[in-house]
């Protein structure tokens, strides 16, 4: 499974604004300029994040982009499902789909997968990235 590169440019936004402190804002075109990312890509991700209510937009000469929650409150998984959807592996797990395979053994190692996948998405917040010592694996003890 690989996530877009909509919901990559999305949790790329989402940390440089979160980076910028509380109640701070940037311009589209800064963001895309700092990140590396296409202008008008952007300005779309930026637009549905907005309707997921995880940015704040205003428009003006002060106008500009902001978070619209703590980055304690905003979790990849947000990130992903506002621009990719439900994460799914595999589409017997959706519930709504009959297998061909009537009692196929994979199917609970895709749910298993989907829900550990899902679970570290929701368990890592934004304001983690903030304090690194808190996503870099234990240092290892001679």
């Amino acid at each position: 499974m690989q996530i877009t590169r909509q919901a990559d440019y999305a949790v790329r936004a989402i940390l440089y604004l979160a980076q910028l402190g509380v109640n701070q804002k940037a311009s589209t075109s800064q963001i895309a300029e700092d990140q590396e990312i296409p202008l008008s890509f952007l300005a779309k991700i930026i637009a549905q994040l907005s309707v997921a209510g995880l940015l704040q937009t205003m428009r003006g000469a002060r106008g500009g982009v902001l978070l619209a929650r703590s980055p304690e409150e905003i979790t990849l998984l947000d990130v992903v499902e506002a621009i990719d959807g439900p994460i799914l592996l595999n589409e017997c797990v959706s519930g709504e789909y009959e297998c061909p395979m009537h009692e196929c053994p994979m199917r609970t190692v895709w749910s298993a997968a989907q829900a550990d996948l899902v679970e570290r998405l929701r368990a890592t917040n934004f304001a983690q990235f903030l304090r690194p010592n808190l996503i870099q694996p234990a240092a290892i003890k001679p």
